[in-house]
């Protein structure tokens, strides 16, 4: 499994810091348990899929929407996992 700097790490979690509590615990518990094993495509992926608005994310996740990008599909179903 790949290291995270601890730093960075850190900066992530506060990143994945939202305005609606089910994202929180959502993000929260996929950098806890997935992060780590991204290569880093996939943590560019992740990192767009932050970028959006919560509502934007929470219908991503959900299945309502598609994502735009196609690298984001993987990420996000991961995340529909944790």
């Amino acid at each position: 499994m790949p290291s995270v700097d601890p730093v960075f790490l850190e900066r992530v979690r506060w990143r994945c810091r939202r305005g609606m509590l089910e994202m929180d615990i959502l993000l929260g518990r996929f950098v806890e348990q997935r992060y780590a094993q991204l290569d880093a495509q996939q943590r560019e992926a992740f990192d767009e899929l932050l970028d959006l608005p919560d509502t934007d994310l929470w219908d991503l996740v959900r299945g309502d929407k598609a994502p735009e990008q196609a690298r984001q599909r993987e990420v996000l179903e991961w995340l529909k996992q944790v």
